[in-house]
C-alpha cells in the first residue's frame, strides 16, 4: 500500500529531512507522490505520477526549504485506480473559504457512498471518493466554520464508516490543524526542546535540530512507519484519532 508523512508545527518549519526519508522508500511505492505545504490560507500543491525516486519535481522538493505550519506527503502503491495525475495524493478540495488537504493509505471495498453537491472525485481511487465523502458529510454537519474542537467530534463520528470497509490509515489538514486517524499502521513523534540529533532510518542521512531551532519550536511528525532510528516514534491503536495543533498532538475520544 502507500506510505503516509504528515507535519504539524507552532512556527513555519521545513520538511525537507523528512520528506527525503519518505522518497527513499519510493522504490516500492513507486505510482506517483504528492505533497502539499499550507501557508497562512494558501497551499502549496506538488504531484506527479512519476516515483520519488525518479521525478524531478521530488528533487525540486528535497532541495527546496519551503516552510510551512501543516504539511501532508504521501507516495503512491497503487490499489484502486490506474496510475494518473488524478489519483495521485493529496487530494484537495475547498470548503468554508478555506483549502482541505487528505492523503489516504489503504483499500476500501465496497464504499460507493452517494455523493452530490460540490464534492465528486475527478480520478477514480476509493481515496478521493472518501474525501469527497468526508466533505460533504461535514458540509452538512456544520452551517459555518466550526471549532477544531467541534470538527474533531465530528471527524470521531464519521470516520468509522470508511474504515469499516478496509484499511483506512489517512490525514486531514485545513491549514489550522492536522487530523490523524489509524486502522493499522501510523505513528506520531513530537519534537521540542532540547531538541537533538536525528538519523533517517532508510538513509545514511542525520540532522541536528538543536542547531536550527529555538527553544520554543515544536513539531509533531506522523508516519506510516518510523522514518528515523533514534527517536521515540508511538504507535497510534487502531482505530485511533488524534489531531494536532502547534506541534502538539492529543487523543479524539
Amino acid at each position: 500500500m502507500c506510505q503516509l508523512l504528515g507535519m504539524n508545527a507552532n512556527t513555519p518549519t521545513d520538511v525537507m529531512f523528512s520528506f527525503t526519508g519518505l522518497a527513499t522508500r519510493a522504490d516500492e511505492h513507486k505510482d506517483g507522490f504528492g505533497i502539499a505545504f499550507f501557508e497562512d490560507p494558501g497551499l502549496r500543491l506538488f504531484v506527479d505520477h512519476q516515483s520519488a525516486r525518479q521525478s524531478p519535481v521530488a528533487e525540486l522538493v528535497k532541495r527546496f526549504p519551503i516552510h510551512s505550519g501543516n504539511v501532508i506527503a504521501h507516495i503512491r502503491k497503487a490499489t484502486q485506480g490506474r496510475v494518473a495525475l488524478q489519483n495521485t495524493h493529496p487530494f484537495v478540495r475547498e470548503l468554508w473559504g478555506r483549502y482541505w488537504v487528505f492523503a489516504h493509505n489503504g483499500d476500501l471495498k465496497g464504499f460507493e457512498p452517494r455523493l452530490h453537491g460540490s464534492f465528486r472525485p475527478v480520478g477514480d481511487t476509493d481515496s478521493e471518493r472518501a474525501f469527497c465523502w468526508l466533505m460533504q458529510e461535514l458540509a452538512k454537519a456544520h452551517a459555518s466554520v466550526p471549532s477544531i474542537d467541534e470538527l474533531s467530534r465530528t471527524l470521531a463520528e464519521l470516520l468509522p464508516l470508511p474504515a469499516s470497509h478496509g484499511t483506512f490509515n489517512m490525514l486531514l489538514s485545513n491549514g489550522q490543524a492536522l487530523w490523524a486517524h489509524a486502522t493499522t499502521s501510523l505513528f506520531w513523534l513530537e519534537r521540542r526542546h532540547p531538541f537533538g540529533a536525528a538519523r533517517l532510518a532508510d538513509e545514511d542521512l542525520s540532522v541536528d535540530f538543536g542547531s536550527l531551532t529555538a527553544p520554543t519550536d515544536r513539531a509533531a511528525i506522523v508516519a506510516t512507519q518510523p522514518l528515523t532510528c533514534d527517536e521515540p516514534w508511538q504507535a497510534f491503536d487502531k482505530g485511533e484519532l488524534r489531531v494536532f495543533v502547534g506541534g502538539q498532538g492529543r487523543r479524539i475520544g
